[in-house]
């Protein structure tokens, strides 16, 4: 059994997916080439956003976003402390602070309380000016949003939405990439949306933000490839892999968030009563990244791990360690038991094989496995 099955997704797509890249091969056209504007335009309208640049990576995106609102040194952002490291290593590799949030224990998702505490703190020290707040779809479910603009409009603080992890997820019918004053993804293989190597992709509605993200991208270039008013990066999609991510996006349309759901409900009703499973609120929709459930402590969700190894089934543990215990930020002074929630999560969360093309009968031999180990 695979955790994440993207050869069975490619078996199943392949006539489109090498149609795709012969296509790409035979046109000469590997750098921005047609493909990557279809590709945005698609993007841009599936999830209701004015533009859509894609970039290298889902890092990238989230750099990108940041140095169009000029994020520098003695700036504070605020990032969950439950979430891949990228979230907060974009801010320091701007010069800013990145300050930790601690997380809800239902959705994994930023706590607002904790989120308005840290702010309010960040002012008293004096040290930092608040500048934006970086939420996190986690596992494919959109953040708080009604609560973190409310915060976020009482400080004036911008929101980078960070979907690497949320892309075809929603609230009330409103899509996931549209939440942010900038919002971002990944097409990271095992992301929700992925292609065949690294990507990403930002969304807007402001055009004067779009307009120098396009710049920085290709090097601050102007009006023309040869005058550069900025200094920027080299973050462009290649043609090959927005190639593939059409017809892949088109599936994800189609079929695959709906029979991703349709798996996540099945591992729920199974595995009732067992552990603790992961919680959608009502109005929201999630893209499951991952069906992560909690068990009670972190000897019984080791053990099942290695159990479920035993039986040829893959898990994943995201996240074994908190932000603010990475080496690279213990200088900036946090202490254990600043942040409960997220330091009980690291230690019984544990992520299932989850897939669009994943049986009802792989499901059932989990479950069955998990109910065994846990009886």
């Amino acid at each position: 059994m695979q955790f994440r099955d993207l050869v069975k997704q490619y078996n199943v797509l392949k006539p489109a997916i090498d149609m795709a890249m012969t296509d790409t091969a035979a046109s000469g056209g590997y750098i921005m080439g047609k493909p990557v504007k279809e590709l945005e335009a698609e993007l841009a309208e599936y999830v209701g956003s004015k533009h859509c640049i894609t970039c290298g990576n889902g890092t990238d995106a989230l750099t990108l976003a940041l140095k169009a609102w000029n994020i520098k040194e003695g700036d504070a952002i605020f990032v969950p402390d439950f979430t891949f490291f990228a979230s907060a290593e974009v801010i320091s590799m701007e010069g800013a602070t990145p300050v930790f949030v601690d997380v809800d224990s239902v959705t994994f998702n930023i706590d607002p309380v904790s989120l308005e505490e840290m702010i309010q703190k960040t002012i008293q020290g004096g040290k930092l000016t608040p500048k934006a707040i970086v939420t996190v779809d986690l596992f494919g479910l959109p953040a708080d949003y009604f609560a973190v603009k409310e915060i976020a409009d009482k400080y004036n603080l911008l929101i980078l939405e960070d979907g690497a992890q949320g892309f075809g997820g929603s609230i009330n019918g409103r899509m996931a990439c549209t939440f942010g004053d900038i919002s971002t993804t990944s097409f990271f293989p095992a992301k929700p949306l992925g292609c065949y190597g690294d990507g990403g992709a930002i969304f807007t509605d402001n055009d004067e933000w779009a307009e120098i993200i396009n710049s920085l991208k290709v090097h601050g270039k102007g009006s023309f490839k040869y005058d550069n008013v900025r200094i920027g990066m080299n973050s462009r999609l290649d043609t090959m892999q927005a190639a593939i991510l059409k017809p892949k996006f088109k599936a994800f349309r189609e079929y695959e968030v709906t029979d991703i759901n349709k798996a996540a409900s099945l591992y729920t009703e199974k595995l009732k009563g067992l552990v603790k499973t992961p919680v959608v609120p009502k109005g929201y929709y999630s893209s499951w990244a991952q069906y992560t459930i909690q068990l009670e402590n972190r000897e019984q969700r080791d053990g099942l791990q290695s159990y479920l190894k035993e039986n040829g089934i893959p898990s994943m543990v995201y996240y074994p360690n908190p932000m603010h215990k990475q080496t690279a930020f213990i200088d900036l002074g946090y202490n254990d038991g600043d942040f409960p929630v997220t330091e009980k999560l690291c230690k019984t969360v544990l992520s299932l094989p989850l897939h669009p093309y994943i049986t009802e009968d792989e499901i059932s031999k989990v479950c069955v496995l998990i109910e065994d180990y846990v009886k």
